[in-house]
């Protein structure tokens, strides 16, 4: 099959193949994005984050279909960063619960595999695949919490930061370098007890910031908000398509230095291996003969020359 013809139809087979090659092969995935890479950066792309047990799911789901009847074609990258045997199950989920309430809209799961740069790499990679088949908005969603999140704000043009009233230790959790990121702030499951307090809070903490984020309140159950929030997100879209290009100078700047770093670390990897001057300082270090700091520099500097 000619996956880069499927992929600009858009076709669902050829789209979970191409992120299949991007999470698995980085030879091929090298291939691929050569390909595909002047027809992408044009999409926004939206992060949604926030404690688990928030029903980001089934919010997401939901705006899915409203941000459908407003004219955008979605798609859903989920970023698990547990493990491949939960990402099938949540998977499984997923996929049930898309296709019960839209046909349309592309849903994925990824795994993010614990290490940190890992992540940001198969996800702007991912995420490019889908620009190139035609997608706009990417709506991430970080499944847990954590450092996906910052790196999920690096790579978003949009973050939304979902709460819901039952999650007790929200407004700490608010504190913790959550208010930075946010241009949206939900406080979901909006039909449980406890949710004017949350949103008083949320407004007290983060409303008056320089940023000056939106702050609603959405349910699922009643299916209330959530037309509001799609609009909201729609609105964002249109105003940060102007900032777009600059913000992906900076990102494609990130990017870069990324890559170079990470190459550099794994030639320096093989030459230690193989390199005498290591093995003779490591050995001095260990017999306690030289200070760590001496050591790395006496190495460094054979490394150098």
């Amino acid at each position: 099959m000619d996956l880069l013809a499927d992929l600009k139809k858009g076709k669902r087979g050829a789209i979970a193949k191409a992120i299949t090659i991007i999470e698995n092969d980085q030879t091929e995935s090298k291939k691929l994005l050569k390909k595909i890479f002047k027809d992408t950066g044009n999409s926004i792309v939206i992060g949604i984050t926030g404690p688990a047990g928030a029903g980001k799911s089934s919010l997401i789901n939901k705006t899915a279909v409203a941000m459908k009847k407003l004219k955008t074609k979605p798609a859903v990258l989920a970023v698990d960063p547990t493990s491949h045997v939960t990402g099938g199950a949540i998977l499984g989920d997923r996929v049930r619960m898309s296709e019960s309430t839209d046909s349309g809209t592309y849903i994925r799961s990824i795994a993010s595999r614990g290490a940190t740069g890992a992540v940001s790499r198969s996800l702007r990679n991912s995420v490019r695949v889908l620009e190139y088949s035609g997608f706009n908005p990417i709506i991430i969603e970080s499944v847990g919490a954590g450092q996906t999140e910052v790196e999920i704000s690096n790579i978003a043009d949009i973050t939304v930061v979902v709460f819901n009233p039952h999650t007790g230790d929200s407004i700490q959790t608010i504190k913790a370098g959550l208010t930075e990121i946010g241009d949206i702030y939900l406080v979901n499951k909006s039909d449980l007890s406890g949710t004017n307090q949350l949103f008083d809070a949320v407004l007290d903490f983060i409303g008056d910031s320089e940023r000056n984020p939106k702050i609603l309140k959405t349910s699922v159950k009643k299916n209330t908000g959530i037309e509001e929030f799609a609009k909201v997100l729609k609105d964002l879209m249109n105003s940060k398509k102007k900032t777009k290009t600059e913000k992906n100078q900076e990102r494609l700047e990130t990017e870069l230095k990324d890559i170079i770093l990470n190459n550099l670390k794994e030639k320096i990897d093989d030459m230690l291996d193989s390199n005498t001057n290591y093995s003779k300082y490591l050995k001095k270090l260990q017999a306690k003969k030289i200070d760590p700091f001496e050591a790395g520099d006496k190495i460094t500097k054979s490394l150098l020359k």
